[in-house]
C-alpha cells in the first residue's frame, strides 16, 4: 500500500468538493500533510487572491471566514499575488497534520481577487496504520464532528 498519495483538482470559486475516503483500506487512517492553492488563469498578468478550507465537519467552512475554534477544520490555505512589485506574493497554509481521517472531507475554495475564476488545489495525504481499537475511536471521533 502506498504510504502517501495526492488528491488534486480545479473547483469553481465558492463551490465545494468531497474528498472521498470511503474506498480506502480498513485499518488505516490518513493525515493531511499539505494543502496548496494555485490560480487557473491570468498567471503573471493579473492580481490573484484565493483561499480554501478542508473540513471533516458536516458543512463546508467558508474560506473567507475560517474559525479555528471549529474542531472539524483541518486546513486553511491562501494564495495572494499582486501585480504591484512592492506587494509581492503571499502563500500560506495551516494544516492540522495530527487529525486522523477515516471519513470524507469537504474542501471549499474562493477566488476573491479579480473575477471569479476557478481555483486549482492539491492535498497530500499520508497513510497511518491503526489497531482495531484505534480505528474505532478515530471513526467515532470523526463521526461526532461530522454529525453536529
Amino acid at each position: 500500500m502506498n504510504k502517501e498519495f495526492v488528491m488534486r483538482g480545479q473547483t469553481a470559486s465558492g463551490e465545494t468538493e468531497i474528498l472521498n475516503f470511503s474506498g480506502h483500506k480498513p485499518g488505516y487512517a490518513y493525515k493531511l500533510v499539505e494543502f496548496s492553492l494555485y490560480p487557473s488563469t491570468g498567471i503573471g498578468s493579473t492580481s490573484q487572491e484565493m483561499c480554501g478550507t478542508v473540513t471533516a465537519g458536516k458543512t463546508a467552512v467558508a474560506p473567507t471566514d475560517p474559525n479555528f475554534n471549529n474542531e472539524g477544520l483541518i486546513a486553511v490555505s491562501t494564495h495572494n499575488r499582486s501585480t504591484s512589485p512592492q506587494d509581492g506574493p503571499f502563500f500560506d497554509s495551516i494544516v492540522n497534520d495530527t487529525f486522523l481521517i477515516t471519513q470524507n472531507l469537504i474542501l471549499m475554495v474562493q477566488n476573491t481577487g479579480s473575477g471569479s475564476n476557478p481555483v486549482n488545489w492539491q492535498c497530500r495525504f499520508v497513510a497511518e496504520k491503526m489497531s482495531k481499537s484505534e480505528e474505532a475511536v478515530t471513526n467515532y471521533k470523526q463521526y461526532t464532528i461530522s454529525d453536529e
